[in-house]
């Protein structure tokens, strides 16, 4: 019994460890440059968020903090997605 009990802890600990180690993976993400959020383009005047595929040519001005227009297209993109899932679930 005391072997069978320490096999199936064993088996349930090492099912536990897996389900934390993937989310924590899927968390931290692989690091690729594919997975990158925003791009400062100097040469072109430019910055690109991916994740919305929007870019404003005043990089002077994004760097100086006036983040309006890309929080202005954050907050649109991220209010076009809630009504597509809530029209999709209806």
């Amino acid at each position: 019994m005391r072997i069978l009990r320490s096999r199936l802890y064993e088996l349930f600990e090492g099912q536990k460890r897996n389900e934390r180690d993937q989310i924590r993976q899927d968390q931290i993400g692989t690091g690729d440059r594919s997975e990158k959020i925003r791009t400062y383009n100097y040469a072109q005047n430019r910055v690109t968020d991916h994740r919305i595929n929007f870019s404003v040519h005043n990089l002077e001005q994004v760097m100086l903090g006036y983040l309006d227009e890309i929080i202005e297209a954050l907050l649109t993109y991220y209010k076009e997605e809630q009504l597509k899932h809530l029209a999709a679930s209806l």
